[in-house]
């Protein structure tokens, strides 16, 4: 029986059409990284523009930006209102630089060259299980980090956007009442802290990260107005953590590690810790099966990017007995970052 127009199968779903739809995901990141780094959402905050001010804004050629912003339009990224001129949807209201958990500079180091370059030597990665950006620069992450600065400051911007999207999933998720001093090991600039502190009004937090990192994170302690509850303190915490605390958190730290050193870290804080402490590792606990899940994916910029990796509950499990920990609790959180609590053996 003939079919009509109604039976015949919708092309967007047909399997060669979602693939090449992922296999030309790289287009659509570089292209926000485009608008990402001209600062187009904040040009747009007040209405929309003609795509020639935004070029003569930035002082690009029009035809050519014009060009990603109709690719970007297409996926729902912004919006061609009338003929060139283009307005801000639910998605491109995220890249303003203004707005609560702001994640411009998380597609900006997307796209810069530190952190796309090395994906272009994957497949060695997976031949090796070694990261593409030691051989692609000759040094770890971090140490490139500090050698350019401009990237480091964005990269911190990126890791707060990237807090503040879990940020209050964990305070919401986690009891801190029976907390007194929290120390948040590799805090960043605080956004978590901030966040833990502004619910629990009686709580004291050690905010611990790098000097480079420390220096911005007092501003934006002060800024909060919690300097009289917040310390910042500079250090390595492949060396020692600070004491006092009765819970120790780290978010986004551990998956940055292979194993061993993730042992040294964890270790550390055991040592800093009373026999009553707590330890919250907040990370994206990997789940069985195949479903979706953020962290499957985040796990190959791991392996590309910084040599370590997400884990499963049983991989945590291990990691804490090899720590001194037992785990004790694995809470789940409206997003995709889980709280693994433990406690010293």
């Amino acid at each position: 029986m003939p079919s009509t127009k109604g039976d015949e199968p919708n092309p967007a779903l047909t399997p060669p059409i979602a693939l090449l739809n992922l296999i030309t995901g790289k287009w659509i990141a570089q292209a926000l990284y485009v608008a990402a780094k001209l600062g187009i959402a904040d040009l747009l905050k007040d209405g929309a523009k003609q795509c020639d001010e935004l070029a003569r804004a930035n002082q690009v050629d029009a035809r050519s930006l014009y060009r990603v912003m109709r690719a970007l339009a297409s996926v729902s990224v912004f919006v061609e209102v009338s003929d060139r001129c283009f307005g801000l949807t639910p998605m491109a209201e995220c890249l303003r630089s203004d707005v609560p958990g702001s994640l411009r500079s998380l597609a900006t180091m997307g796209g810069e060259g530190l952190f796309w370059r090395p994906w272009g030597d994957i497949l060695q990665s997976v031949k090796t299980g070694e990261p593409a950006f030691d051989r692609t620069f000759g040094m770890g992450l971090f140490e490139a980090l500090r050698q350019n600065p401009g990237v480091a400051d964005i990269f911190n911007e990126a890791m707060t956007g990237w807090s503040a999207q879990s940020a209050l999933a964990v305070t919401s998720a986690y009891d801190f009442s029976a907390v007194h001093t929290l120390v948040d090991v590799g805090g960043g600039h605080g956004l978590l802290s901030a966040a833990i502190l502004a619910a629990n009004p009686r709580m004291r937090a050690v905010l611990f990260d790098a000097p480079a990192v420390i220096n911005g994170a007092k501003e934006k302690i002060q800024a909060a107005g919690l300097s009289d509850r917040c310390k910042a303190v500079e250090g390595d915490f492949f060396a020692a953590v600070p004491g006092g605390g009765d819970a120790y958190i780290l978010k986004h730290i551990i998956h940055d590690w292979d194993d061993e050193r993730a042992v040294t870290i964890l270790t550390n804080c055991l040592h800093a810790m009373g026999k009553n402490g707590k330890l919250l590792v907040v990370e994206m606990v990997i789940p069985p099966g195949n479903d979706p899940f953020l962290g499957k994916l985040l796990d190959l910029e791991m392996l590309v990017i910084a040599g370590g990796h997400e884990r499963t509950a049983a991989e945590y499990s291990e990691l804490y007995r090899s720590s001194g920990f037992h785990l004790t609790k694995l809470i789940s959180t409206q997003s995709p970052v889980s709280i693994i609590e433990g406690r010293p053996e």
